[in-house]
């Protein structure tokens, strides 16, 4: 898979360095795999939600994080949409 939005990635890595090691092997494997479908990405992180719109939501370490990205099967692209505390989520996503 392709990604985009690493900045926001570096930027999340910069102000939780806790995150570090996650968001890498997080990365990494997504760029060695192609998941074709919602039930691929759900076999490797079994706690990932699914939203509309092709937003995914991980858990990134545990509880603490998240992680908020749009999967495009058909091109293979993950596109990096936010990522935060997971009180940082309930706020901004409060409305969903």
């Amino acid at each position: 898979m392709k990604v985009i939005g690493k900045d926001i990635l570096s930027q999340f890595v910069r102000k939780h360095s806790d995150v570090k090691n996650w968001i890498g092997c997080w990365l990494a494997d997504v760029e060695e795999t192609k998941w074709i479908t919602p039930n691929d990405v759900k076999r490797r992180y079994s706690t990932a939600s699914f939203l509309e719109k092709r937003v995914v939501i991980f858990n990134v370490k545990g509880n603490s994080y998240r992680l908020e990205v749009r999967i495009s099967y058909q091109s293979s692209v993950v596109d990096v949409l936010w990522a935060g505390t997971h009180a940082e989520y309930d706020k901004r996503n409060s409305k969903r």
